[in-house]
């Protein structure tokens, strides 16, 4: 599709999109408090899936700059985080320390994992992986005093922690399903923490 624009421009058109790949934005340039142009630095391919930067810049006459520049994992205390990447540093999904020492019984996935790269497809065989991973290594981590799992609920109600299980999320789903209905659509999510716990208490 790009190419068949590159070779077909709508010259007529009153307004034109200019794609500019390779190119990282540096600077936002002002002139009497006012955006009057952006800075940015070309970049190339480094062979390893990345860019880096090749010290050329360009400038261009703009009045508008909107913020889009996608993903950016953030960091979890205590966990250890490749700044460079914004991705928790890990193999296959196993969490590593700053020796690449596996830790255990910590794992990731997702964008944290692999970083902001491809669609659901890609995300659910991310995910098959490390939980692929955390089966297998479960004997050498996951050694309960109480192998029991009513003992986590039983957990969670001392510890005075807010939890929704199996009979609480129906009650949601339910709550989604009939929001939607009476705006024509399948569903609409929920996103207050506190409206969810309400109605998965009702």
């Amino acid at each position: 599709t790009l190419e068949t624009l590159r070779e077909n421009p709508q010259e007529s058109e009153a307004r034109r999109l200019h794609l500019h790949f390779f190119a990282s934005p540096v600077e936002i340039i002002g002139t009497d408090g006012k955006v009057s142009g952006l800075k940015i630095e070309r970049t190339k391919l480094d062979g390893n899936g990345g860019v880096v930067p090749t010290g050329e810049f360009q400038e261009f006459p703009v009045q508008a700059v909107y913020r889009a520049v996608g993903y950016y994992g953030s960091p979890v205390d205590q966990i250890p985080f490749d700044a460079a990447s914004g991705v928790i540093s890990n193999e296959a999904g196993r969490v590593i320390n700053e020796s690449g020492q596996q830790i255990p019984g910590v794992y990731c996935t997702g964008w944290i994992k692999r970083g902001p790269v491809g669609l659901i497809g890609h995300t659910k065989a991310d995910a098959i992986e490390t939980i692929g991973n955390v089966i297998a290594d479960k004997s050498s981590w996951w050694q309960p005093e109480r192998p029991n799992e009513d003992q986590i609920l039983e957990t969670l109600r001392a510890r005075g922690v807010d939890y929704i299980d199996w009979e609480k999320w129906l009650k949601i789903d339910a709550q989604e399903k009939a929001l939607g209905e009476a705006a024509g659509r399948e569903r609409i999510k929920l996103f207050d923490r506190e409206e969810i716990l309400k109605i998965s208490k009702g």
